[in-house]
């Protein structure tokens, strides 16, 4: 059986570290447990804070920790708000916590919520794509740490879309809360390396710095492939979902749906057109993934993912395909600002609309991908950079 399971790795080129048993930084207690008794603490978390298959919160309650509060990003803290909804502050029922959100009224922790606490503890899931808003989360955070002195503590996780960079690099002018940093689509870090990158970058408010403590993920690196044992939103519920989403979330601004609506989000792409494919699917409403869906209710045409490759990276080539299929821009686009956020940059859509190839487009974004590799390089916790795309 052993023999039979190195043949794999060796066929498929699996790092060994993935053999090796990954401990997240929540799964490495003894590193941060000390740092955490008796200090006040808040947590930013959500549902896929886990140490094994307890929760964070339950777990440091269990082992007598003093925590204060809860903070939750976008989805909430049960990870099953729709994407963008309007996230409340609310009391946790098991524990009678409060839980402040940082996707409502404030994105940014205030002072007065950060008032009586000593110490910040981070450990959020992420997905390695630049406009996934639990980094911004993450730079919100840091800075509130700055103003208040508070130390920040990250329980860092692996990046299932760590082993590459791609796609153009955020410009200044373009910056929003799905985009705050200057590194592309694809950034090939995890949280804790970005968050050494915004302190060292000084891409905080004022280029403040917070205290900043990271407890790295052991045996991991970024050719390793990582699983999520919890979907890290409602509508990325598969390794293949997230490994889709950077090529897909383009048309988050146009009219092709990409299966919000279905079982299978971020795996299909279809329009309520015949011609555009034989596939079909139909977006409904679903509690907990999608409320009012593009296209609700209508069947769309278009091409099934679902066999696609685990090693799929980020491209154009299914936006720009689409985007051929329409006569009309304005029949195919629907927010040219959206798409411009999503994007960093308005440079995308101009060479769209000038006819650049594929090939020409992501040529063009080769001296500024090679410019955020050697900043990143002094920012790495873990071996074997990623490859440029």
């Amino acid at each position: 059986m052993r023999i039979l399971l190195f043949i794999g790795l060796f066929l498929f080129g699996w790092n060994v570290a993935y053999v090796q048993e990954l401990k997240t930084g929540a799964d490495q207690p003894e590193q941060y447990l000390p740092l955490l008794t008796g200090k006040k603490i808040g947590l930013v978390v959500n549902h896929t804070s886990r140490v094994g298959d307890r929760h964070l919160l339950d777990f440091l309650l269990y082992e007598k920790i003093d925590v204060q509060k809860i903070f939750c990003p976008e989805h909430g803290f049960r990870g099953d708000a729709d994407a963008g909804e309007f996230i409340t502050d609310q009391t946790d029922a098991a524990t009678g916590l409060p839980v402040i959100s940082l996707y409502g009224d404030n994105k940014k922790p205030t002072p007065a919520q950060f008032q009586e606490l000593d110490l910040i503890v981070f450990d959020i899931q992420d997905v390695g794509v630049r406009f996934y808003t639990y980094l911004s989360t993450l730079h919100y955070v840091m800075e509130a740490c700055a103003e208040n002195r508070l130390p920040l503590l990250v329980l860092d996780r692996p990046n299932p879309n760590g082993d590459y960079v791609a796609g153009p690099v955020l410009k200044p002018a373009f910056k929003s809360f799905v985009g705050m940093h200057p590194i592309p689509v694809v950034h090939g870090c995890t949280l804790g390396e970005l968050a050494g990158m915004i302190n060292g970058e000084g891409w905080l408010n004022g280029g403040a710095t917070c205290e900043l403590t990271v407890i790295p993920v052991k045996n991991y690196t970024h050719q390793s492939r990582y699983s999520l044992p919890v979907k890290p939103s409602p509508n990325l519920p598969t390794d293949l979902s997230v490994r889709l989403y950077p090529s897909l979330c383009f048309f988050e601004a146009t009219q092709v749906s990409i299966g919000r609506g279905t079982l299978f989000p971020f795996q299909v792409i279809g329009y309520p057109d015949p011609t555009f494919g034989d596939f079909q699917f139909t977006p409904e409403s679903l509690a907990g993934m999608a409320k009012m869906p593009l296209h609700e209710g209508r069947v769309c045409y278009g091409e099934d993912l679902r066999e696609s490759c685990l090693n799929h990276r980020f491209s154009l080539k299914y936006f720009l395909k689409y985007r051929q299929l329409f006569a009309v821009e304005g029949d195919f686009l629907s927010s040219e600002r959206w798409f411009n956020l999503l994007a960093g940059t308005d440079q995308l859509l101009a060479d769209i609309r000038a006819g650049k190839t594929l090939e020409e487009i992501e040529a063009s974004w080769k001296p500024e991908l090679e410019e955020y590799l050697s900043i990143r390089r002094n920012y790495l916790l873990y071996l074997d950079e990623p490859c440029q795309k």
